[in-house]
């Protein structure tokens, strides 16, 4: 498990830990391959698990209504599922599906407790970055109230190229390809719209779609699209 501490030391909840501490709970973690559409979880499933993806990405969502809301894509170096340490017998508030082959490790909460009680300061982190995510779903539930359609999706494209965005040929990319239904689930809208904005951030080039990878040519300008 030592190729596993390079990435534990990338991820914001272990960053802080000393090597030894790494060297402890590294050995804790199982590796596991997953293929493209696998569920990893259900929504209501009972959470005992946390994942830690190596390579792939996997995307966090809810059915309301017969429609897919996503509320998150996590890859490389990406964690999820941190809820389960916390308090034993909580349920899963989404589910959890691959959209590549994976490479992910997990940790049992059974395994990880005892080390928990033992590292103050990984409990402090535990708790910061929760806090976190539940600021980010905040301010979701506020886009998909108070925006309209149009705001929605830029705001997606924004979130998404500061997520995942990489600098590519000089250029700022999505490194991540995303169908328009995708894009839709993720703004809460449907495809049709998400096909016209982007063609309207295209015609202004502000962005340009090549082999269904998005790069931001003027993130500034789309940014001044959203409101203040």
């Amino acid at each position: 498990m030592k190729s596993l501490i390079p990435l534990l030391q990338n991820v914001p909840l272990f960053q802080d830990l000393a090597v030894s501490d790494l060297e402890i709970i590294a050995p804790l973690f199982v590796e596991r391959d997953f293929k493209k559409g696998t569920i990893l979880f259900f929504e209501a499933d009972l959470g005992e698990e946390f994942f830690l993806i190596q390579s792939g990405v996997v995307k966090i969502y809810r059915i309301d209504y017969a429609k897919e809301i996503i509320l998150a894509l996590f890859r490389d170096g990406d964690f999820f599922g941190e809820m389960s340490l916390i308090q034993k017998g909580l349920t899963r508030s989404a589910t959890a599906e691959t959209l590549e082959n994976c490479k992910i490790y997990t940790l049992m909460r059974s395994e990880f407790y005892h080390f928990l009680e033992q590292t103050p300061k990984l409990s402090l982190r535990l708790l910061e970055v929760t806090m976190e995510r539940l600021r980010k779903a905040n301010e979701q539930i506020y886009d998909l109230t108070f925006l309209d359609v149009r705001m929605r999706i830029i705001k997606v494209v924004c979130r998404l190229a500061q997520d995942h965005g990489i600098i590519k040929q000089g250029r700022l990319m999505i490194n991540m390809k995303l169908t328009h239904q995708q894009i839709a689930n993720l703004a809460g809208t449907v495809r049709e719209s998400v096909t016209k904005v982007l063609q309207e951030l295209q015609e202004d080039q502000i962005i340009t779609i090549e082999k269904k990878m998005i790069y931001i040519n003027k993130m500034e300008a789309m940014k001044r699209l959203l409101p203040l």
